[in-house]
């Protein structure tokens, strides 16, 4: 005969406790079935019997989730801060020594440029001395060139004046030499020519 299922618990302490045999040998277990009707009262004590039994348990959980913050957590989430600001620290020391280094390199690098320029001033003017000074020398020998020519030239004209005034005197001499010997008389020019 089958039997419309019904609830089965499996407490021992049931209402109604009934032997079934499995293999009609003997009865192997004892199981409750049937109907059950709870009061509000009996699943209240049963609630307050579970609660009252897991608070062992509750406290035992918060008590090794305190040692366990207590002991693991927190020391371990403060290292953590610290090497993550030690991290960030070195970080930050790193781009401020880098910054620092840039500013150095582009401090140098304006006094190098400003030392490139003081020195292309200093040999711009030097170069300029050097040419004043050679156009002025250029000067001072075109001037004594000028001086020696001129001085050159009047004692040329001066010599050129004597020479004139010595190739005078002496045309004038040969002149009056020549017109006495053409002008002399027969007898005088046997004598100028050479033959008594």
């Amino acid at each position: 005969m089958k039997q419309p299922s019904r609830f089965v618990d499996f407490q021992p302490l049931c209402l109604l406790t009934l032997r079934v045999e499995v293999t009609g040998l003997r009865p192997q277990c004892a199981f409750a079935v049937g109907t059950h009707e709870h009061t509000m009262d009996t699943t209240l004590r049963q609630v307050g019997e579970l609660l009252l039994g897991a608070i062992p348990t509750i406290v035992l959980l918060l008590l090794l989730y305190a040692i366990y913050n207590l002991l693991v957590h927190k020391p371990l989430m403060r290292m953590l801060n610290e090497r993550r600001e030690r991290t960030e620290g070195v970080v930050l020391k790193a781009r401020a020594d880098v910054a620092a280094a840039e500013a150095k390199t582009h401090d140098y690098e304006q006094r190098l440029r400003e030392a490139r320029m003081a020195i292309f001033k200093t040999q711009e003017a030097r170069r300029q001395q050097a040419q004043q000074a050679r156009s002025e020398a250029l000067a001072q020998a075109r001037a004594k060139a000028q001086e020696q020519i001129r001085e050159a030239r009047t004692a040329i004209e001066q010599d050129m004046a004597m020479a004139r005034a010595g190739l005078q005197s002496e045309v004038d001499r040969l002149a009056s030499e020549i017109i006495r010997t053409v002008l002399k008389p027969t007898g005088a020019t046997s004598a100028i020519g050479g033959q008594p």
